[in-house]
């Protein structure tokens, strides 16, 4: 059950992504941080339910500081972004990834951005997105209640109204959320929001 939502607001980009590990019937943990720091002002959110997308999602980050490291300056937002969907084009025509990615980014230039790519290699630079399940509700609140320019406050409140539509009318909802944002000041986690913690297991 899949839950996957940004924003772009003024001056800042926040990305939220539950973090439930589940397989079939079978809920293996709740505390997996499903957004990935792609260098110090990217953020890659993915889908990752098997092993070849947690694969991707790494192979991206890693050509990513790559690419700074041969020519010592980062790639922009949309130059990763376009970077992702030409690889998963690649794939696509060989062996698929099935993947679906929210991209956000800060560039001094350009200011925040937010992409969204899915497993078909469709790239869109988004306002606001979602993927999974909980894309239904989370994209009719924000088609209610988002405009350009929302301050850090507001968008924190966006973000805590489609977190609770999800846990309400979702029927197998994720329990807990990780936020993170991105602005001229770096990418960063910004909260969790928690109904359920993983009990640790006794030690024999």
């Amino acid at each position: 059950m899949e839950c996957v939502f940004g924003l772009v607001g003024n001056g800042f980009a926040i990305v939220v992504a539950d973090s439930s590990a589940v397989h079939s019937i079978l809920v293996h943990k709740s505390n997996e941080d499903k957004i990935m720091l792609l260098d110090s002002h990217k953020l890659i959110a993915a889908s990752l339910l098997s092993s070849p997308s947690v694969q991707f999602t790494e192979y991206i980050q890693k050509n990513v500081a790559l690419y700074q490291f041969r020519n010592g300056i980062p790639l922009t937002t949309a130059a990763a972004a376009n970077f992702t969907r030409g690889e998963l084009a690649t794939a696509l025509r060989k062996n698929p990834y099935s993947v679906n990615i929210l991209l956000a980014g800060y560039d001094k230039e350009v200011g925040p951005e937010l992409y969204y790519i899915d497993y078909i290699a469709t790239l869109h630079k988004l306002e606001k997105g979602a993927f999974g399940y909980g894309s239904y509700f989370s994209l009719s609140m924000m088609d209610r209640h988002y405009h350009s320019g929302m301050s850090l406050e507001e968008a924190i409140g966006l973000v805590d109204k489609c977190i609770m539509e999800i846990r309400s009318r979702l029927v197998v909802a994720p329990p807990n959320f990780v936020i993170k944002i991105v602005d001229k000041d770096g990418a960063r986690e910004y909260a969790w929001r928690e109904s359920v913690k993983d009990t640790p297991v006794p030690s024999a």
